[in-house]
């Protein structure tokens, strides 16, 4: 059995090498796609009028409102929760945040029924809009790094859904 020439055998090993940068390229293509489509809003878009701002968000395909924020300047995400009486944090982020674990108070939930904490959030921001003082809730037991925001910070927005697409407005006369 003869060897193959040098030149033959280095070309052979280019076309591996190509057709694996390609393959990791598409990889990283689609699950960077895939991301997108999950999380529509990595970075909310604002609109400024004369006496309000608005954050418009995408559903995902599950027809949830998840966007990225802000709690106290340190990134977060949101899944927005209108059935929520209040902005829920898991324990782990609240730890994280650098919250403070306030007066204890039994909660409802799926799970069935739990001890949460009283916190108060600084400031809370979504796009442009941001909150003072809103009351949350540091829940123990909660899955995930998601934070539902629920009624205790939407009460102060408007919000109306439509075709798809959630618009939160903050009027900016007070």
């Amino acid at each position: 059995m003869s060897e193959q020439p040098a030149g033959r055998r280095a070309g052979r090993v280019m076309l591996v090498l190509a057709w694996g940068a390609g393959l990791l390229m598409a990889t990283h293509f689609f699950g960077n796609w895939e991301d997108a489509k999950q999380h529509p809003n990595r970075q909310p878009e604002s609109v400024h009028g004369d006496d309000y701002v608005e954050v418009r968000l995408a559903s995902s395909p599950g027809g949830h409102y998840r966007a990225d924020g802000q709690i106290n300047g340190e990134a977060v995400s949101f899944l927005l929760d209108t059935g929520a009486t209040q902005v829920a944090i898991p324990s782990q982020v609240a730890r994280d945040l650098g919250l403070q674990a306030g007066a204890p108070v039994q909660i409802r939930t799926a799970n069935g029924i739990a001890t949460a904490h009283r916190t108060r959030l600084e400031r809370l921001q979504l796009g442009d809009i941001i909150l003072h003082d809103v009351s949350a809730l540091i829940v123990p037991g909660m899955d995930g790094d998601e934070i539902l925001l629920g009624m205790s910070a939407l009460k102060h927005l408007e919000f109306s859904q439509r075709d798809g697409t959630l618009m939160l407005r903050q009027s900016t006369l007070q």
